[in-house]
């Protein structure tokens, strides 16, 4: 570690002229002719550089005032070994920009022109220190804080708006995702001889699935330049146009424009690094707007990115950057790439960034097999299995402490208050994060883990996108396969194959978490080795998503609880001792192929304590507890538990409540905090219970799930398409003999969109025995897929049922008419034998009298009082030598034929609803065909049954 040793030598020369002193000092009014001395200042850092170049333990004092650089400020191993220190923090500012001496005048409308040097370009227009807005559609309103681009509309480049624009070129396109995955940015060439507007770019995101069809914004348009604080630069006749806030005083305004890219650079390698260098408190401003050079993929992830910032840190050992301010640059603010060790950013505030705040990002050659585009795969025979990276080109045992991070993508929608990539043990610690526009933190891949995030707070974040968390991580590293099941075929032989790359552990501790648009913690796609202790999450809760090895312990869910996503089998995940406000909210999960570890001993605070017994077939929480955990104090943030806590009991323990976020005196003054939400202890029950349930819905024999909330993130849609997904597809089902799979997502059918239960079940009834085109989504990726020869609907209102006098039960009492009704080929003008109102998933019962092969079950109703003729039904078959029961969850029993829904359809007096094989085939060979029903209006009226049948 370096010391430096301040020494009064302030004249001593040597017979070349050059100071020998061991500080040297940097002011406005120095000259570069100047020795360096106190009493003789150079004027420029590089001066200073150069001086202090193969000199040790060197201080560069520099003065207040405004330093325009004229270039780029660059290291390199020669420069070693000196620290350049700021006199008052915060005085001495780096600007990449230029200062204008312009003179105003009206042009029209409250618009003012003036003339630029020759040759001069403008990214970005800075007014008194602010940064004005390029001209715009639609307008900017900081009101609209979480509205993409604080205003947005579908026509923004509409060939009607752009018949108002003579020369829109040069203008920007800013879109956001189709999915809200961030955003699209393009550059505006012309417009065609149709009047449509041409553009090129878009690469900025990893997941290239198209623009949204609303969310978008233009910029840089001379004819949208219609509101206070807008401007327009001509480069083409030197002319800048602006707009002014009322009042402003143009005439005595300071007026900055933007240059450079990256202020300060580092330059070395991994054989001759750049070392113990330190720059502290500087305020470092005016770096330009790299958005359309967001061009190079990430591993897998859902990002790209820009390898630069406005200090960029390349070969480096013991870097530090102290209590120095970023503020407003147009980019990523600090980017540590490639081989960096022992990076230090302390003490700093970054705030109203273009793209992310502190970026750890590492060389992809540095990993083994590494993979980039999402549905890039590996050979997992042919793949390397050496653990680790190949190189030492990365940054490791880098550290963000004491910092606070704010007003993250201003211009760019993928950011992050500190991003990590193809990086190990980077460490976070007591620094707050609010106000972006995607991630607080984020981790791009697994390579290779060890990372320490602790004491942070961070809140107010995916505040424009959707689908991401507070913290959010990926882990698509080589054990990932985008078809889970060639995955669990490998793990299921080799256990170590996630840990290939995510060889360390990273953890997640006392830190405090709110997410209102994600989740609080979100462990996407593969993240593995995670353990997450002592965290306050305020509001979206934790998901676990496909991966291995996660453990979550001793944190509180306020107002939320655990998200288990698409797991794999036996993936060793544990969800233990924890406090939370609602039942685990699980997409597949659990199931036989999808299990963790432990999900045990945790605290619900719930107003059911069946809740708890939502997943015990899964042996899930069979130890765990309900009640009111006793909260210190949780409308002033306090969520420690009082004792006699029900909480104890599941072995919690209190955490610290005062020592999240940022420490440093004068940070800690200005930083936000986030809002501690009221508690809501709803007493809701399961939204739609697992394998243990009674009540279900099936197509083909798969079983079904309509989304909800945040569960669109497992299929990676959006919630405004919907889609109904197939939690579980039995090999011998006719969905699986379709081709259809566990896991995917129907949006469509015979060009009828599908975005609910109801919308499949009636498009499937009204197709009859046509072939199926189906639009669905598997392992996130739009197919079309044709389905032939299934079993089909077939809805009757004419004819007459035989009699069979086949034996029917019931599994609950039933009123009016006898059971045996129900087999005598009388279809009469009565209720039947009717299920009380409201009563749900009740059943009746056939038994075929021997196991023989079913090929059409169909059941008749009569339209009692205009409410009754509706059927909703879900069928199961048993070849059961005996009575199966009543559990239709038990798979050894029962086997689901199918759901359906007839209340979307036509009514008349008697209807039948057939399921039907197809030609030449069955059902299945069977001894008992169930029909379990369920109430069929709003006042839960049940349906008025006429006949069974089975042929």
């Amino acid at each position: 570690m370096k010391k430096h040793t301040t020494l009064i030598l302030a004249g001593l020369m040597t017979a070349s002229g050059s100071v020998m002193a061991a500080d040297l000092y940097v002011s406005p009014e120095g000259k570069d002719s100047n020795s360096g001395a106190k009493q003789a200042p150079v004027a420029s850092l590089a001066k200073a550089r150069d001086l202090a170049r193969g000199k040790q333990a060197v201080t560069v004092h520099v003065a207040d005032g405004v330093y325009y650089l004229p270039e780029t400020l660059v290291f390199t191993p020669a420069d070693s070994g000196v620290t350049y220190k700021a006199v008052n923090e915060g005085g001495a500012v780096l600007s990449g920009g230029s200062k204008l001496d312009l003179k105003w005048s009206p042009y029209k409308d409250g618009v003012f022109m003036a003339k630029t040097p020759a040759g001069l370009h403008i990214d970005q227009l800075f007014i008194n220190g602010t940064n004005q807005r390029m001209a715009r559609y639609p307008n900017y309103d900081a009101s609209k804080k979480t509205d993409a681009y604080q205003g947005y509309s579908a026509d923004a480049f509409s060939k009607e708006r752009a018949a108002n624009w003579k020369d829109p070129a040069g203008g920007y396109i800013h879109a956001m995702h189709r999915s809200r995955w961030g955003g699209y940015h393009y550059v505006i060439t012309g417009k065609d001889e149709n009047g449509e507007v041409t553009y090129e770019g878009g690469w900025q995101n990893n997941r290239q699935m198209g623009m949204h069809k609303d969310y978008r914004m233009v910029e840089n348009i001379f004819e949208e330049l219609d509101a206070p604080g807008e401007w327009f630069h001509n480069a083409k006749s030197g002319i800048l146009y602006y707009m002014p806030e009322e009042g402003a005083d143009l005439k005595s305004a300071v007026v900055e424009v933007v240059r450079l890219r990256h202020l300060v650079e580092f330059q070395g390698t991994i054989e001759a690094p750049v070392k113990d260098i330190t720059l502290q408190g500087f305020t470092v401003r005016h770096a330009a707007r790299t958005f359309m050079d967001t061009k190079e993929q990430m591993l897998r992830s859902d990002w790209a990115i820009y390898r630069g910032g406005a200090f960029m840190l390349t070969g480096t050992e013991n870097v530090s950057i102290l209590d120095c301010e970023f503020d407003q640059v147009g980019g990523n603010a600090v980017f540590v790439n490639n081989y960096n060790r022992g990076t230090l950013v302390k003490g700093c505030h970054i705030h109203d960034t273009g793209a992310s705040g502190v970026c750890f990002v590492g060389d992809p050659d540095a990993v083994r097999d590494p993979l980039f585009e999402y549905r890039e795969t590996n050979d997992f025979d042919t793949m390397d299995r050496t653990a680790g990276p190949k190189t030492k080109n990365y940054p490791a045992e880098g550290t963000v402490e004491d910092c606070l991070i704010h007003g993250i993508g201003r211009v760019e929608r993928q950011p992050a208050g500190v991003q990590i990539e193809m990086a190990m043990k980077i460490t976070i610690r007591d620094t707050s994060v609010y106000d972006t526009a995607r991630a607080g933190i984020n981790v791009g891949d697994g390579a290779w883990g060890g990372h320490l995030i602790e004491r942070v707070d961070v809140f107010d974040t995916v505040l424009e996108t959707h689908d991401h968390g507070s913290f959010n991580s990926w882990g698509r590293d080589r054990f990932w396969h985008k078809d889970r099941s060639y995955t669990q075929k490998y793990v299921d032989k080799e256990p170590n194959l996630p840990f290939l790359d995510a060889m360390h552990t990273t953890v997640i501790r006392d830190s405090r978490w709110r997410c209102d648009h994600g989740w609080d913690i979100d462990l996407d796609d593969g993240s593995s080795n995670y353990d997450i202790y002592n965290n306050l999450m305020l509001n979206g809760g934790l998901k676990f998503r496909e991966g291995f090895r996660r453990r979550a312990w001793n944190n509180i869910m306020v107002n939320n609880g655990f998200y288990p996503h698409v797991w794999y089998n036996d993936s060793g995940d544990e969800f233990f001792s924890n406090i939370v406000m609602k039942p685990p909210s699980g997409a597949n999960v659990p199931t036989k192929t999808a299990k963790g570890k432990r999900v045990d001993r945790n605290l619900f605070w719930t107003g059911f304590p069946e809740e708890m017994e939502w997943y015990l077939i899964s042996k899930w929480d069979v130890n765990s507890v309900y009640g009111d955990p006793l909260f210190k104090d949780p409308a002033n943030g306090d969520f420690s538990v009082k004792e006699g806590s029900p909480a104890f009991e599941i072995g919690f323990k209190n955490f610290p409540m005062d020592q999240f976020g940022v420490k440093k005196p004068a940070l800690k003054a200005i930083a936000q905090t986030p809002v501690i939400p009221e508690l809501k202890h709803e007493r809701t029950k399961p939204r739609q219970p697992p394998e243990n349930a009674t009540l279900a819905t099936y197509w083909l024999g798969a079983k079904l799930q309509g989304l909800e909330g945040e569960d669109f993130s497992a299929y990676g849609t959006r919630k405004e398409d919907g889609g109904v997904a197939l939690i579980d597809v039995p090999a011998a089902s006719a969905a699986a003999k379709a081709g259809l799979k566990s896991g995917d997502l129907v949006q469509g059918l015979n060009g009828k969109t599908v975005k609910t239960l109801d919308d499949l079940l009636k498009a499937y009834a009204e197709a009859g025995n046509a072939p199926l085109e189906l639009k669905i989504v598997r392992n996130q990726q739009p197919e079309t897929i044709t389905v032939k020869g299934i079993p089909f609907l077939e809805i009757k209102t004419e004819g007459a049922p035989a009699a069979s006098g086949r034996k029917v039960t019931a599994n609950k009492s039933t009123k009016n008419d006898p059971l045996a009704s129900l087999t005598d080929g009388k279809l009469a003008e009565s209720y039947g034998p009717i299920f009380a109102n409201s009563e749900s998933g009740a059943a009746y019962k056939m038994e075929l009298e021997k196991v023989m092969p079913v090929t059409s079950i169909t059941s008749w109703s009569y339209n009692q009082g205009g409410s009754r003729g509706v059927q909703k039904v879900t069928l199961y078959g048993s070849a059961s030598e005996k009575d199966p029961g009543w559990r239709f969850y038990d798979t050894a029993r029962f086997t689901p034929l199918g759901s359906f829904d007839t209340s979307k359809l036509p009514e008349s007096e008697f209807s039948g609803v057939s399921l039907k094989a197809p030609a030449g085939a069955s059902l299945g060979e069977f001894r008992w065909i169930i029909w379990q029903v369920q109430p069929v209006s709003e006042r839960g009226e049940n349906t008025a049954f006429q006949e069974l049948t089975v042929e």
